[in-house]
């Protein structure tokens, strides 16, 4: 059986309904988990931080969580404060988050870069 995507969602999250949209239009293979009852585990949250050079993307900063944790806490975080942070609520991490077949990590919905590099 072929690898599915995996995508992090939240379910009152208008920019992850529109990302389950595209992908079943898309006919791409995906498995959902709810990113607020089961965040990215560790390891895969290290993956992202070693992904992405600026670790505020990995934030949903237009959030309640981000703004009642403060950018200038966040700035201040090193790595493992972040992957704690996030972990231990997933409404402060960005998503959508996804997962590729080949275990790189898409966070939000652009449709061009999902297009990029899931269907090309």
């Amino acid at each position: 059986m072929a690898k599915k995507v995996l995508l992090y969602s939240y379910s009152a999250c208008t920019t992850c309904k529109k990302a389950l949209r595209w992908l079943s239009e898309n006919k791409i293979e995906f498995s959902v988990v709810d990113i607020i009852k089961t965040p990215p585990n560790k390891e895969i949250l290290i993956r992202a931080l070693d992904q992405f050079e600026n670790r505020k993307s990995l934030f949903n900063t237009s959030g309640l969580s981000y703004r009642n944790l403060g950018a200038k806490v966040v700035q201040g975080m090193n790595d493992a404060q972040i992957i704690e942070a996030l972990i231990a609520d997933g409404k402060l991490i960005k998503r959508p988050f996804l997962i590729t077949k080949e275990e790189k990590i898409l966070v939000g919905f652009r449709p061009e870069v999902w297009k990029a590099i899931l269907l090309d």
